[in-house]
């Protein structure tokens, strides 16, 4: 097991991964695992601290979540955050009660007294509250050292012990220092320095892979999008052509977008295998309008379409694909009690009759990571500044029934949005991008003549990670340009909407 200097336990925050984010932004890796996570396994990881990440339970609550108290005794550095503050106090003797107002929002933070884990950060800086209950009373050997407003104890401390808490979530975009406090808990009070970027990363799965590879052969996914391109190159650049690269036209690719990353793979000097297996894709997703049987039966039918694709070549023993930790997070809950939110086709492991052990280079990194990795390997940044594209395709943008003529549709649409973000340079500006088919008629009129046709819904979205994500402010005009192109152009659609929601509490993707 991998050292990994600072393990945060996961208590059902929705903000735990970007704990994790933070800090590989300042260098010093991070990894989560569930707050039961059995202290063997925790130990093994050799971590230098441990953080307790927030969640929406009570911690006097019959259900709570607790760790293996055995942590508090391990002599390591600890922070708490918002939950994980109140099970420190609750632990070590404090109390925990429901406070009289919920504390959401913005908070002025008042040092009480100096503290490494302020190193360098301003006293009275705003921080995000974001809890319904609070410490009432601190554990002996515990010292507050910042208030807030509503909360006596937004921060305290035993620095004998190396134990600190945080009332409030340093790791969300609204508390101002928040990177740097955590940063300081990491480096001045753990002794983490900052090794953890993409060009030792890249050398280390380099080696990982050559040695798990040794002489076998190992066959790879690739859909085009930059996850798989990313792993289809660092595969090459570790075991050349002892990688197998396979990409599957599924039928539910964006227009031209086979030709594309044909192109694409041919000028990187990569031969590229190309599967059509567009009629078989289509003819099971016939009728089905459920989008996890939708994502299911895409997920089954390329490991089905790989396997015999695989029996044409002798020595692989292994696939590879562009699980990204996003995936992992979304679809199982195996980082903490945390629900699933939808399941990935490239996640949760192969059917028992498959052979192949998986390689996934990419499933502890976030897609930001991915796009650092790529340059890092020399992609083009035309290439790794590709919005993102599930691996289900266009299935999951057609609601309902998938079939050709709708994706046609979509696909025209889809052509049209895109062509007006890059004119207008929006395109870069933006996180993801897509049209998606409601599959709702509505009456319209154009001419003198009664239309009733489709609606279709513009999803255009600001994000780092894909982990949340707010819908893109783009000006009236563009919106106003994309909606007339797309009826004056697009046969069969008479009505654009604009999706206005964020993530959460909704997804990116409408299935």
């Amino acid at each position: 097991m991998k050292h990994v200097p600072i393990v945060v336990l996961d208590f059902g925050s929705q903000y735990t991964q970007i704990i994790a984010r933070k800090l590989r932004e300042s260098g010093v890796y991070s990894e989560i695992v569930p707050y039961s996570e059995p202290i063997g396994e925790i130990m093994a990881r050799t971590p230098k601290g441990i953080i307790l990440s927030g969640g929406p339970a009570s911690v006097y609550a019959v259900d709570s979540y607790h760790p293996d108290t055995t942590i508090f005794d391990l002599g390591l550095p600890i922070l708490g955050i918002c939950y994980g503050m109140q099970l420190i106090a609750q632990h070590f003797g404090g109390s925990v009660i429901p406070a009289s107002s919920h504390e959401y929002g913005k908070a002025k933070l008042d040092f009480v007294e100096e503290n490494p884990i302020f190193k360098d950060t301003p006293n009275g800086q705003i921080v995000w509250m974001s809890h319904g209950d609070r410490v009432e009373s601190i554990p002996q050997g515990f010292e507050k050292i910042a208030t807030s407003e509503n909360s006596p104890y937004a921060a305290i401390a035993d620095t004998n012990r190396n134990i600190y808490a945080f009332q409030f979530h340093p790791e969300v975009y609204h508390s101002q220092e928040g990177s740097k406090l955590l940063k300081n808990f990491a480096k001045h009070i753990c002794g983490c320095e900052s090794t953890w970027n993409m060009g030792s990363f890249a050398k280390e799965q380099i080696k990982q892979i050559q040695d798990k590879v040794g002489n076998k052969k190992v066959l790879c996914a690739v859909s085009g999008g930059v996850d798989s391109s990313v792993v289809a190159t660092l595969l090459s650049e570790a075991i050349g052509n002892q990688v197998i690269p396979v990409f599957v036209d599924n039928g539910l690719l964006r227009a031209n977008e086979r030709e594309q990353v044909e192109t694409i793979f041919k000028s990187r000097g990569i031969d590229l295998i190309t599967v059509d297996a567009s009629e078989t894709f289509l003819s099971k997703l016939a009728g089905v309008t459920d989008p996890e049987k939708k994502r299911k039966i895409i997920g089954e039918t390329f490991i089905e379409v790989f396997d015999v694709e695989s029996k044409k070549h002798s020595g692989i023993e292994f696939l590879a694909q562009g699980t990204l930790y996003t995936d992992v997070i979304e679809s199982v809950s195996v980082k903490g009690p945390s629900k699933t939110i939808k399941s990935h086709h490239n996640v949760g492991g192969l059917p028992d009759w498959m052979k192949f052990e998986l390689i996934e280079p990419l499933r502890e990194i976030f897609k930001d990571e991915v796009r650092a990795l790529g340059l890092e390997l020399g992609l083009p940044k035309n290439m790794i500044n590709r919005h993102p594209f599930p691996g289900p395709g266009l299935a999951i943008r057609v609601m309902g029934d998938v079939n050709k003529p709708d994706l046609e549709l979509l696909r025209k649409a889809d052509v049209i949005l895109l062509d007006v973000l890059h004119s207008t340079g929006y395109y870069e500006k933006t996180w993801q991008a897509f049209t998606v088919l409601l599959n709702v008629k509505s009456v319209g009129v154009m001419g003198d003549n009664r239309t009733y046709d489709n609606t279709v819904c513009v999803r255009i979205v600001d994000a780092t990670d894909g982990m949340t994500a707010t819908f893109a402010h783009i000006p009236h005009e563009i919106l106003e340009t994309i909606s007339r192109r797309i009826i004056n152009e697009v046969d069969g659609i008479n009505r654009v909407v604009y999706d206005i929601s964020s993530k959460p509490p909704a997804t990116i993707e409408w299935e």
